[in-house]
C-alpha cells in the first residue's frame, strides 16, 4: 500500500487566490525594480515623520514638566488672593502670563492661561480676561465650562447679552453637572431676558425644569415662566 497521501483537490477559488498573490507580488517586484530609488526615499520619509514625531513628543512632555514646575510657585500666589504678583511673577519665580505665553503648546501651558484668566477677572481686568480665556483649549470638563462661563459673565458685564447666554448655555451643555449646568441655565436665562430674546430664555428654563427637576435653579421655574410668558 502506497504510504503517500492522496493528492488534495484543490478548488477553483483557492486557484484563483494563488493566482492573486503571484501577480501582486510579480507586480510588487516589478514596480520595485523600476522605481526603487523612490521608494526608498518615500520610505526614508516616513521614518523620517515618525522620528520627528517622537522626538516631539518626548520635547512636549519635558516642557510640560518644566511648566508645572515653574508654575507652581504662581498658583500658590494664586490661591493666597495675591493676583496680580500671580500674574507678573518676580525674579523668584515665573508668572502665568509668561508661562502662558511661554509653554502655551503644553497642557501646564494651558492650565495657566486659564488660572491666568481667572486672575485678570478677579482683578477686574475684563479685556485681558477675555483674551486668556479665549485661548484656553477648552476640555469636556468642569474647567472647560468654567472658562466659557467666564467668557460668558464678561460679554455680560459688557451688555452682550444675548452672546453671553449662548456661552452660559454652552457651557452647562459641555460639562453635565447637577451642580453648575442648572445655575448656567439659570444664567443664559437672564442673559436672553436682557437681550430680549423671551424664546431662548424660556428654552434654556424648560431645559432646567425638564433635565434638573432637583435643583435649586427649579424651584421657581413655574414662577419664571409664567413671567416671560407674560412679556411676549
Amino acid at each position: 500500500m502506497s504510504t503517500l497521501k492522496p493528492t488534495r483537490k484543490v478548488s477553483r477559488r483557492h486557484e484563483l487566490r494563488e493566482d492573486t498573490v503571484i501577480t501582486f507580488y510579480a507586480r510588487a517586484l516589478d514596480f520595485y525594480e523600476k522605481n526603487g530609488r523612490t521608494v526608498q526615499l518615500v520610505a526614508a520619509g516616513v521614518v523620517a515623520v515618525i522620528a520627528l514625531f517622537l522626538a516631539y513628543g518626548w520635547y512636549q512632555s519635558g516642557q510640560n514638566e518644566k511648566a508645572l514646575a515653574e508654575m507652581a510657585f504662581a498658583v500658590d500666589r494664586y490661591e493666597d488672593g495675591a493676583y496680580r504678583a500671580a500674574l507678573d511673577g518676580d525674579i523668584t519665580f515665573t508668572g502665568l502670563i509668561e508661562i502662558a505665553d511661554s509653554y502655551g503648546g503644553t497642557a501646564a501651558g494651558n492650565l495657566a492661561r486659564f488660572y491666568a484668566a481667572d486672575a485678570f477677572f478677579r482683578l477686574g481686568d475684563l479685556e485681558n480676561a477675555l483674551t486668556y480665556f479665549r485661548a484656553y483649549n477648552k476640555s469636556s470638563d468642569y474647567l472647560g465650562a468654567s472658562a466659557l462661563a467666564g467668557e460668558a459673565a464678561i460679554l455680560e458685564a459688557q451688555d452682550e447679552f444675548e452672546k453671553a447666554g449662548d456661552l452660559f448655555r454652552r457651557a452647562a451643555n459641555l460639562f453635565s453637572s447637577e451642580i453648575t449646568s442648572p445655575e448656567y441655565l439659570m444664567d443664559a436665562a437672564r442673559a436672553y431676558e436682557r437681550a430680549g430674546a423671551i424664546s431662548e430664555a424660556e428654552e434654556v428654563l424648560e431645559d432646567i425644569q425638564n433635565d434638573w427637576p432637583d435643583s435649586q435653579a427649579a424651584r421657581n421655574i413655574e414662577f419664571d415662566l409664567a413671567r416671560l410668558s407674560a412679556q411676549k
